[in-house]
């Protein structure tokens, strides 16, 4: 318990050095840059609220963590990647050059590692409730016991409070009832290849399993323009992408550049 508490002070102070959000980006909807998925979701992702991206296999745990990576870049603002050991042990820790190439700024970046999910949840309720912090990525691998409608309700009222966005990451896990504004399913898929046979951007398959007050249960291929910050129409086939998008860093945690707290 006294460890838990320290970290969450850690937390709270690294915090308190990133710059800081105003109000106004509260509560607003911020599109994707993808003509289809922006229509479906009413003109874009509600931010300060909490939506949950899900990789139903653990080999999809990068794909899904790239597409958090992406979103929170679209988002803006300071953001905060909390995980836990296990994510740690089994996922690898988060590859600094994969995230800096979605365009995740190492000076914007924390990273928590906590001992288990409910401490990972105690200290989620914390961050998600500092106005400083701009996106909130809550990793968690199959399906903790803490992780329940009330948890996922605290999250909620928090993220609407503060005007955070939180990301609820969810690996090898199996959906629940939860208070999330939308759930996404995740999957990788080949990119298509550039001229002269340059690697093509990082692609997707995303789909919309449900979202509060509107249709769910479309699916699209999207692509990741690092330049644009934003998703397009993808020119992909279906076979599965052999690579990582934020793969895991060999040997080691997130790498130089990247804070940790935990």
């Amino acid at each position: 318990m006294g460890e838990s508490m320290e970290q969450l002070a850690a937390l709270r102070r690294s915090i308190a050095r990133i710059e800081h959000r105003t109000p106004a980006e509260a509560a607003s909807l911020v599109a994707t840059g993808h003509d289809a998925i922006d229509r479906q979701l009413g003109g874009g992702l509600v931010r300060g609220r909490l939506h949950e991206v899900f990789a139903s296999e653990a080999g999809d745990a990068s794909s899904a963590a790239g597409f958090a990576a992406m979103l929170a870049v679209r988002l803006g603002g300071a953001l905060v990647w909390l995980r836990t050991d296990e994510a740690e042990a089994q996922g690898g820790g988060l590859f600094a050059p994969g995230l800096g190439e979605i365009g995740i700024d190492p000076g914007r970046l924390l990273l928590g590692v906590l001992p288990d999910p409910l401490a990972l949840l105690r200290a989620a309720a914390e961050v998600v409730r500092c106005p400083e912090v701009g996106v909130a990525v809550i990793e968690l691998w199959r399906s903790p016991r803490p992780l329940d409608l009330t948890a996922s309700r605290r999250l909620s009222v928090a993220a609407e409070a503060s005007g955070v966005t939180a990301l609820l990451l969810r690996v090898a896990a199996d959906p629940v009832p939860s208070a999330a504004q939308t759930r996404w399913a995740v999957r990788s898929v080949v990119s298509k290849a550039l001229e002269a046979g340059a690697p093509g951007h990082p692609a997707l398959d995303v789909e919309l399993l449900r979202q509060r007050g509107g249709p769910g249960g479309q699916r699209w291929q999207v692509e990741w323009n690092r330049d644009r910050a934003s998703f397009h129409e993808s020119g992909c086939d279906e076979t599965a992408l052999p690579g990582a998008l934020v793969s895991p860093a060999a040997g080691g945690p997130a790498g130089t550049g990247w804070r940790r707290t935990g």
